[in-house]
């Protein structure tokens, strides 16, 4: 009830935030009633049908990334003063935000059954003159428990997933309980520096605050440095592992979805391992850009705006590489893609538009959340004197020097994969 009530009075750039949850959900779990009825209608070749069922994982990975990012920023959820007093701790918080996206994601799975049945023709008949009748098994009855299965898995994985990364991480032992005093620390039958028991509430430490401090993502604190060496041998071994299939000849190529000519498994292995190096590199090459930019006796400009995207690193420098990612491949199979060859079908563009929607819309909300997170240290500038204009100024700066450092390094990873495929 207290999910409804916050979801219903949150304001209107939270709910469009979750409608784009919605939105993603009814795409994903349409692409998976999909393969259902593929199987349906093709029982004799169940090697297809379980292909098409894999290729929903790419959409349903994104979808589960944007729904975890929309409920990080979802200020109903955060931890504020008072509200421990009433029962709703860091523990409390994190199942409301969990159920929020429970909501969401249930809504879009809802709107993507609708959708299905009226494609099949079992709410109105069939529209558009049966096209795509076959692919929906518009002929055969539709197995109740097979499809209340696939619209499950994208709302409770994206739960759990929302559980996860809002899990409470504060350390409860090492924090000193409400209300407690230095002389309650001091040994027994001692008297911290000499003070009496009746003022040594007065002289003691301020009590610890009424809610523990807002839930940490482990990858915030993480060293953005950290992960940098290993993105960059996973990179390299991505396009040395498309280069090595390139030139093998694979028995069992793997089909693509949408008419695309088949690949050897080598070279989605290779994809795969890019595009996993491309994320590791992001935090790391963003925080690297924030120093760049306050070498060579940077002015105030430069300061702020390498300060600021140095802790920015570890929010927004992953999404920076699955956008990275995601362009890459996209510019990939635009330069592989045959012309004479049929266009993409519905569903692959269905699914492009799922996880490329998703991914910059996580890279849109990952820049929320820092706006949010640094809502205090802009406010004290403000009041120090700091004119507005600087700080816009400072954001574009960054977002000119991201886009310098990452716009590169997409075309140059998408060129060394796509060469030895065309040479």
């Amino acid at each position: 009830m207290l999910a409804l009530r916050l979801t219903r009075g949150a304001r209107t750039a939270v709910q469009l935030r979750r409608l784009l949850v919605a939105a993603a959900s009814a795409g994903t779990g349409f692409l998976l009633l999909c393969a259902l009825g593929h199987a349906m209608s093709h029982p004799a070749d169940p090697t297809a049908s379980l292909l098409r069922l894999a290729w929903c994982t790419p959409p349903l990975a994104a979808t589960v990334y944007f729904s975890t990012a929309v409920a990080r920023t979802d200020p109903a959820t955060t931890p504020r003063p008072g509200l421990s007093a009433v029962g709703l701790g860091p523990a409390r918080l994190m199942l409301v935000s969990a159920t929020t996206t429970a909501l969401a994601t249930t809504l879009g799975s809802t709107v993507a059954l609708l959708l299905f049945l009226y494609l099949r023709g079992d709410l109105t008949g069939l529209p558009f003159d049966g096209t795509g009748a076959d692919y929906l098994a518009a002929a055969r009855p539709l197995p109740v428990p097979g499809t209340l299965t696939l619209l499950a898995i994208v709302p409770t994985t994206a739960t759990a997933a929302t559980a996860w990364v809002l899990r409470p991480r504060t350390a409860d032992a090492a924090r000193p309980r409400h209300g407690a005093t230095d002389a309650d620390a001091s040994p027994p039958g001692r008297w911290s520096a000499g003070v009496r028991p009746a003022r040594a509430a007065w002289v003691s430490s301020p009590p610890a605050p009424d809610h523990p401090p807002a839930p940490t993502p482990a990858a915030d604190k993480a060293n953005p440095l950290a992960a940098l060496p290993w993105g960059i041998a996973t990179l390299a071994a991505g396009l040395a592992v498309e280069t090595y299939a390139s030139r093998a000849e694979d028995p069992t190529p793997v089909p693509l979805p949408g008419g695309l000519a088949a690949s050897p498994t080598g070279l989605l292995t290779g994809w795969i391992l890019t595009a996993v190096g491309l994320a590791l590199t992001g935090p790391g090459l963003t925080h690297l850009t924030g120093r760049l930019l306050q070498s060579a006796r940077p002015g105030a400009l430069r300061l702020l705006a390498g300060r600021v995207l140095m802790a920015e690193a570890p929010r927004i420098g992953r999404p920076l590489g699955l956008v990275c990612a995601v362009a890459s491949a996209a510019y990939a199979t635009t330069a592989l893609h045959d012309s004479s060859a049929p266009s993409l079908g519905p569903l692959t563009t269905l699914g492009a538009l799922v996880v490329a929607g998703c991914t910059v819309a996580t890279l849109l909300t990952a820049a929320v959340e820092t706006k949010q997170a640094r809502t205090d240290t802009t406010a004290a500038l403000l009041r120090l004197g700091a004119p507005a204009t600087v700080l816009r100024s400072a954001a574009a700066l960054r977002a000119t020097a991201l886009l310098a450092v990452f716009a590169p390094l997409t075309l140059l990873v998408a060129e060394l994969a796509t060469r030895p495929l065309s040479a």
